[in-house]
């Protein structure tokens, strides 16, 4: 079998990060295999181990890429508005949507990878990667809560971002019933009502 080129071969790891951004997403770390990875990405599994050392590997390259892919959408909004206050709920809105629900492989990797993250340990690289990605949303929405406290907007910014990321983990896990429909917009009206918004 000829060799691939290095241009083929970065392409190719570019292909099986992204596949594995959206499946690691959409089921978790324990959820997939490297043969699924690879499936996804139209490659032989055989080829991993060219490309990556491990499946941590592999995921905290993914979990890096799902981060800065959310960020650059939330910054993209936060241009296209005219104020904090639409900036805000520029992010809010669609945070907290059916459509958002219901596509995790294109979401939000702070609710997607929550629940690996309480099995792997504070030493872990994939731990530490998503640690600086929470950080790193907080620090975009910390200035929007428009007050003149750096702490008091961090202390919203903290209160809201929780609220957004259980809200949207609890529609999923009960996705299908009216419920995660009441859920999400019960946190979007709550997040977006005068009385909250900067």
């Amino acid at each position: 079998m000829p060799r691939v080129s290095r241009k083929q071969a970065d392409l190719n790891r570019e292909i099986i990060v992204e596949a594995a951004s959206r499946l690691l997403r959409e089921r978790g770390l324990h959820g997939i295999s490297v043969v699924d990875v690879m499936g996804a990405a139209g490659l032989t599994h055989g080829g991993f181990y060219g490309h990556f050392d491990s499946k941590e590997a592999l995921a905290k390259e993914a979990c890096t890429r799902a981060f800065t892919q959310s960020m650059e959408r939330w910054k993209q909004k936060i241009d296209a508005s005219d104020d904090n206050v639409s900036a805000r709920a520029s992010i809010i809105a669609p945070y907290l949507s059916a459509a958002n629900r219901d596509n995790p492989g294109e979401s939000c990797p702070v609710a997607a990878f929550a629940g690996d993250m309480c099995h792997v340990t504070a030493e872990s690289g994939l731990y530490q990667t998503y640690t600086h990605g929470l950080e790193a949303f907080l620090q975009i929405l910390t200035p929007l809560m428009g007050a003149d406290q750096p702490e008091a907007n961090r202390q919203q910014a903290l209160v809201d971002y929780s609220l957004m990321v259980g809200a949207l983990t609890l529609a999923r896990a009960t996705r299908g019933d009216g419920l995660s429909d009441e859920i999400l917009d019960a946190a979007r009206n709550f997040l977006t009502s005068p009385g909250q918004s900067v």
